[in-house]
């Protein structure tokens, strides 16, 4: 799933590749990738790349005029080709959903490497425009993102905290792995519910939310497109890691399956040595 220091490294790379590039052609491949029937992408051509920002998971291409907005779902991705190659002639990569070709001889392609298509593509005036990014709540990567921000997030809230870190109306960007990778950081149980934090829970929680994203987001900047998943599995301390040892305290990292998701999670920095 792609989460916000992926998704940020993705709009900074498009950001200064792509920029100044007018959109020569758009080929839409799969077409229930099309969110905006009356404004399709091929609407957009013609017109010039003038930036690329990130809103959650969510990329935009701001044009000269309006914008093209990439929800990236469950698996969406996007690759950057030189001139003259295929999308779909990467072997180990899904095939493109829909390709733009583009001034320079450059090519965008989306793919969705799911078993269901959950990318979608909007062309829009403004991005709040597409109803999951005006829903979207505060961002830990933001600068102006601030303690009350997370509070009010968390609440006394009787859910369960990876569920609530996960929720993108509540705190945008984050999904399930970075959410282990909180937790673990924060010392808190996956199970532990907001509404029973104490002080000092509360206080690392936060302070592991900032850190672990905006950290992730400082190491992926400037990793090609193509790396940035590898470089994020391999940073995982125990998301992905079920039956290795805790990098910080050599307990086995463990699975948990709950509430409709699974948690990977390390007994001792999370639950007193106890497995859930």
């Amino acid at each position: 799933m792609p989460e916000s220091p992926e998704v940020e490294a993705l709009a900074r790379f498009l950001g200064s590749e792509a920029t100044g590039r007018q959109v020569d052609e758009v080929d839409v491949l799969e077409y229930r990738v099309v969110k905006t029937r009356a404004a399709p992408p091929a609407t957009i051509v013609g017109r010039t790349i003038t930036g690329a920002a990130r809103h959650g998971k969510h990329v935009e291409l701001i044009l000269d005029e309006g914008s093209l907005v990439v929800s990236l779902g469950r698996h969406g991705w996007m690759r950057w080709y030189a001139d003259g190659v295929d999308p779909d002639s990467a072997a180990d990569e899904p095939p493109a959903l829909a390709a733009f070709a583009l001034a320079g001889g450059r090519t965008l392609a989306v793919t969705d490497a799911g078993t269901w298509v959950s990318l979608g593509l909007f062309v829009v005036a403004t991005a709040e425009a597409v109803p999951a990014i005006a829903k979207l709540g505060p961002d830990p990567a933001d600068p102006g993102f601030t303690r009350a921000d997370f509070d009010a997030a968390l609440g006394r809230r009787r859910k369960q905290i990876k569920a609530i870190l996960q929720e993108q109306e509540s705190l945008a960007g984050i999904g399930n792995a970075y959410s282990d990778e909180i937790l673990h950081r924060a010392r808190v149980s996956p199970l532990a519910h907001a509404a029973a934090l104490d002080a000092g829970e509360s206080d690392r929680l936060f302070d592991a939310t900032v850190s672990t994203v905006r950290e992730a987001i400082a190491a992926r900047t400037g990793v090609p497109i193509d790396r940035l998943k590898a470089e994020k599995v391999a940073s995982m301390r125990v998301h992905g890691r079920t039956g290795e040892a805790c990098r910080v305290c050599g307990d086995t990292v463990r699975d948990l399956a709950f509430s409709s998701t699974v948690a990977q999670y390390c007994p001792t920095c999370q639950n007193g040595g106890a497995p859930l």
